[in-house]
């Protein structure tokens, strides 16, 4: 029986160095567990001691030798992988810290909106500033639009000397308190504008509160009589006014049919219009039988041919030398060629 033990203690010893080679080897290769290198050593140990009591002393001591230098090659093993696991952890971890802070700086400049912050602050500011800003808009244009605050308070009326100013202001048809802003010139201007004398009206507006009448009347430049009745004539021929007494220094229109639409009697009052003051103040009747052959008489008998209506004022500045001679007629009708007679 010690031989059977000597002989499993000497295949044992070498069935445990080629144990020792091999935890060897994945201790240098692949850093195997530790639970291997001990589970080897347990078993080595029971041989050990089984040896020791058939006699065996000095390959079982060889053994313990063996196992002893296992042991500690297999601690220092687990210390290294336990060593690089920790690196493995310590690298994880901050790969991980390194990824949060990435993520959080890109997520950063969010995170105020979300929560409500001072971008949410002055977002909020700003929003309360426009629709103050629109209220106030929608106030001031009722105020200005709807209310009688910048009404009109008063009617001024300009440029009149026949026409009373009351009929003015009662054509116009302008309320007071109308705001300025929807106070339609245009319709008091035309309403102003069918009173016979107006020749021309202009309504303006004079803030805060005033409106202007400005009103160029008509000017006659001849009378037609008919009975007691003096009819003022314009220079568009327009009958506009009737008087008791004629307005001095105005030419009769000697014609019957003195309507605006008659060409003759338009030619007539178109060179009344175009004489100079001074040689009106000479004339005494005007007549026409075609619009070609107007006729002045002055107030001393003498008759001057004008012509038609055209180079009205050429033939005026011919005729005032040409008056300076004795004559009758005096024919400016063709005022490069004009002739005395009589």
């Amino acid at each position: 029986m010690s031989g059977t033990a000597r002989g499993g203690d000497r295949s044992r010893g070498r069935t445990g160095g080629a144990a020792d080679g091999t935890r060897e080897s994945w201790s240098r290769g692949r850093r195997r567990p530790t639970e291997r290198a001990d589970a080897d050593t347990t078993e080595s140990t029971p041989r050990t001691d089984s040896a020791a009591r058939t006699g065996g002393t000095a390959r079982t001591g060889g053994a313990a030798r063996t196992g002893g230098t296992r042991t500690t090659r297999t601690r220092a093993g687990a210390a290294a992988a336990r060593r690089a696991e920790r690196d493995r952890a310590r690298v994880r971890a901050d790969t991980t810290r390194d990824s949060s802070r990435t993520l959080k700086r890109r997520t950063r400049p969010a995170a105020p909106r979300s929560e409500g912050g001072p971008t949410r602050g002055r977002y909020l500011a700003r929003r309360w500033v426009a629709v103050l800003a629109v209220l106030t808009v929608v106030a001031v244009a009722y105020l200005v639009m709807f209310t009688s605050l910048l009404g009109v308070r008063s009617v001024e009326v300009v440029g009149t000397e026949e026409i009373p100013e009351a009929d003015v202001v009662a054509a116009a048809a302008i309320e007071h308190g109308t705001p300025m802003v929807r106070l339609d010139a245009e319709g008091a201007a035309a309403r102003v504008a069918t009173l016979p004398r107006v020749f021309e009206v202009v309504v303006e507006r004079s803030w805060p509160s005033t409106v202007q009448i400005i009103v160029t009347e008509r000017s006659p430049v001849a009378v037609r009589k008919a009975g007691a009745e003096i009819h003022l004539i314009d220079a568009t021929g327009l009958d506009y006014a009737v008087t008791r007494t004629a307005p001095p220094g105005l030419p009769t229109l000697a014609m019957d049919d003195i309507r605006p639409d008659n060409p003759a009697a338009k030619a007539a009052v178109t060179v009344l219009g175009a004489l100079p003051k001074q040689l009106r103040t000479h004339i005494v009747t005007v007549t026409a039988d075609t619009p070609g052959d107007v006729r002045l008489t002055l107030a001393d008998g003498r008759v001057v041919k004008w012509g038609n209506a055209r180079d009205n004022a050429r033939k005026a500045a011919v005729l005032a030398p040409l008056l300076t001679r004795p004559g009758k007629t005096y024919d400016v009708a063709t005022p490069d060629f004009p002739t005395v007679s009589g």
